[in-house]
């Protein structure tokens, strides 16, 4: 017992230690809709927020969440006595992931999210699970990436391709 307690002890201190080489990111992404809900949907906007501590030389890893929002496309059709609208409501998100992120060069870098999305938005749609793999560029205080959203739901999946940017504090 106290082998197990000690142990927790020196992991919590190599965390609390390891806290000030940390980085935080907050930033925003858009993106274009893609895979199943692709028509019913125009544009994918939200905002990210990410804390990452090396592990490696040039290897991060950490926690990520945010807020994306799949803004819905109003239709028309015609039934034969005029055209009849009707607009799709906005699929939220609030993703929860673990993050990794390789630098591959001072300034380029691969990087990775996955957790679960929970859905937020009205209806009665539970959540799914949470992929992101990005490239990007990077500086010492701003990073812009490229990315492909993923959200597996049962019954089909909301996906985008994404542009993003993250300020690093």
């Amino acid at each position: 017992m106290k082998k197990i307690i000690l142990a927790a002890v020196a992991v919590m201190a190599f965390g609390f230690a390891n806290a000030q080489e940390g980085q935080f990111k907050v930033g925003a992404h858009v993106g274009l809709p893609m895979g199943d809900f692709k028509d019913a949907y125009s544009l994918n906007v939200g905002a990210d927020v990410a804390y990452l501590w090396n592990v490696a030389d040039g290897f991060k890893v950490g926690a990520t969440t945010g807020y994306s929002a799949y803004l819905g496309k109003t239709t028309s059709i015609n039934l034969g006595f005029g055209p009849v609208e009707t607009k799709t409501t906005t699929a939220s998100f609030v993703p929860v992931a673990a993050t990794a992120q390789f630098s591959v060069a001072d300034n380029l870098f691969l990087g990775a999210d996955l957790g679960y999305a929970v859905n937020v938005g009205k209806g009665d749609g539970n959540g799914g699970v949470y992929y992101q793999p990005k490239f990007g560029f990077q500086t010492e205080k701003v990073e812009v990436y490229l990315g492909y959203k993923g959200i597996s739901l049962d019954g089909g999946s909301f996906s985008s391709l994404n542009v993003g940017m993250n300020f690093k504090f």
